[in-house]
């Protein structure tokens, strides 16, 4: 996969899920990582199918408001609940289909995301938060979806940062 030059980057976070999906969008400048935006599309409250297209046009909408020129998405785990499983599958799936065909995604499991933001790749949801909010100067509460969201959008930014420095 081809990057993008390094001296100007918006960074596009998407933290999948079937009632939430988390985003969250970093503008890198040079080394700095620097808060945008971030939110949750919220897909409550309906048929699994419905909440499917919810979050494909949130997406689709986010891509066309705020331009990202990556996408940094968190793969599938596999967790005991084999529905759950599956609908994360889905909405994973949701997600991706709503991307245009050109705009480069990079994946990150979610241990990969724990270790380049908190250290451990077995931290915390609340770690996680926390060093969201610490890394990109963040006050007051942040929803979880979205915390994990820029997380994923962080873990992106040094990825890149990485690989641009070892060539």
């Amino acid at each position: 996969m081809r990057f993008a030059p390094l001296a100007s980057l918006r960074i596009l976070g998407l933290d999948p899920g079937s009632r939430r999906t988390g985003f969250g969008v970093i503008d890198c400048l040079g080394p700095n990582s620097v808060h945008f935006t971030h939110g949750c599309i919220s897909a409550s409250g309906a048929t699994l199918a419905e909440r499917l297209r919810v979050i494909f046009e949130g997406v689709r909408e986010l891509v066309s408001l705020h331009r990202p020129q990556e996408v940094a998405v968190e793969q599938v785990f596999v967790n005991r609940n084999a529905d759950s499983a599956l609908k994360l599958g889905q909405a994973r799936g949701a997600v991706l289909s709503a991307l245009p065909q050109g705009l480069p995604i990079f994946e990150y499991a979610p241990r990969t995301i724990k270790l380049a933001v908190v250290g451990f790749g077995g931290a915390e949801k609340q770690q996680v938060a926390h060093m969201i909010r610490a890394l990109l100067r963040l006050e007051g509460r942040i929803a979880a979806d979205a915390s994990d969201a820029l997380a994923i959008a962080v873990c992106h930014a040094h990825s890149r940062r990485l690989r641009e420095l070892t060539r």
